[in-house]
């Protein structure tokens, strides 16, 4: 399954972080694409709607709001400690160029997604086939700096991270006053059509040379405040018809990885399992230390699920006992979990093996 790989002895690379720390790199640079799950700023340099860049967000964040959605860290920030890396600069930054990139570049963008078309009532966005041009745009500068074979070697052992397909079902599928979308597919066709676009550019990332990816499947959108606060069902339930129509892209996008890991040579995929790890601590919240998983610890409406986190408005003061952050984001707190279950998680959280095991994984 997983042809022209080799496990070997981990050899670790030095890299410098922003705060001037030398630490052991597992894997040199990180690349993530995605929505506003794991966003650092990119859409502070875009005319959205869709922004982080003010006060509540970031309260718990040493740098205070940088476009991040949520109180603190994201979970690429966190699976990036783990591993050993500086946080990969934002795409849209302006010093985003020369041996900047050679940390790693965030191409994620709040309000994106598979589809081109999903999200556009909020504005400029990078969808999925943008931020994969954005990155093959850096990686002609990359060309410049590294020789050939150091540059293959680099793409190689770098880790991918894609966090996908929330928009294409909150905003679009499931907002049938702007979007066809649930009028001409049913569900299990709209997954379809989302898995076929995501595997033609994941083929395009790996055919440009990375080779470690790990993808993330859909939480229990049902769940999120959003969808609660939408009126569909009591409050103190989750909108089950989302969390069905779920099914499909997620078992898709597992069985999309045991498809790319039999025909990509010298790879390795990993699916992230989010549904489960986030419907673990929904229903089991006093076992992670939560005791509100109903609401966002900041926002207006019904679930604090209808506004997002207004600017200066104080959120709620014990922020780690939330599962969700505003409407539609976890905490902090959720996101290290998710990111420990990523790195160090059975088959069942990260299949067919974690990103740890990945670090010890070279192509040739």
């Amino acid at each position: 399954m997983m042809g022209g790989v080799l496990l070997v002895s981990l050899v670790l690379t030095v890299v410098v972080t922003d705060n001037g720390v030398v630490a052991s790199a597992k894997v040199p640079a990180m690349f993530v694409f995605g929505d506003s799950l794991v966003d650092n700023g990119n859409n502070n340099y875009l005319s959205s709607i869709a922004k982080a860049d003010y006060y509540p967000y970031g309260i718990d964040y040493a740098m205070g709001p940088t476009g991040r959605f949520s109180n603190g860290k994201t979970f690429v920030d966190l699976l990036g400690e783990m591993i050993g890396v500086p946080y990969p600069i934002a795409y849209s930054d302006p010093a985003a160029t020369g041996a900047r990139l050679l940390g790693g570049v965030n191409y994620a963008s709040a309000a994106a997604g598979i589809l081109d078309e999903s999200g556009q009532q909020y504005g400029e966005r990078y969808s999925l086939s943008q931020q994969v041009l954005n990155f093959e745009s850096n990686l002609n500068e990359l060309r410049r700096m590294l020789n050939g074979t150091n540059l293959t070697e680099f793409l190689s052992k770098s880790l991918a991270v894609l966090v996908f397909g929330s928009n294409d079902y909150i905003n679009n599928y499931l907002m049938p006053s702007i979007y066809s979308s649930s009028f001409n597919y049913s569900p299990p066709e709209f997954a379809n059509l989302l898995l076929n676009t995501y595997a033609r550019q994941l083929y395009a990332l790996y055919s440009v040379g990375l080779r470690k990816f790990l993808i993330a499947g859909i939480g229990p959108l049902g769940c999120i405040p959003n969808q609660r606060g939408s009126g569909q069902s009591p409050p103190d339930r989750c909108v089950d018809y989302v969390n069905q129509i779920l099914g499909s892209f997620n078992e898709g996008l597992k069985s999309l990885v045991d498809q790319l890991n039999k025909s990509c040579k010298g790879s390795i995929f990993a699916y992230g399992n989010t549904y489960a790890a986030v419907g673990d601590i929904l229903n089991n919240p006093s076992t992670y230390g939560f005791s509100v998983a109903d609401r966002g610890c900041c926002g207006i409406g019904r679930n604090r699920g209808q506004i997002t986190c207004l600017s200066f408005v104080v959120p709620c003061a014990n922020r780690n006992s939330y599962v969700f952050w505003d409407a539609f984001h976890p905490t902090q707190a959720v996101n290290s979990i998710l990111a420990k279950r990523a790195y160090t998680g059975t088959p069942r959280d990260c299949y067919p093996i974690n990103v740890q095991q990945m670090t010890l994984f070279y192509s040739y």
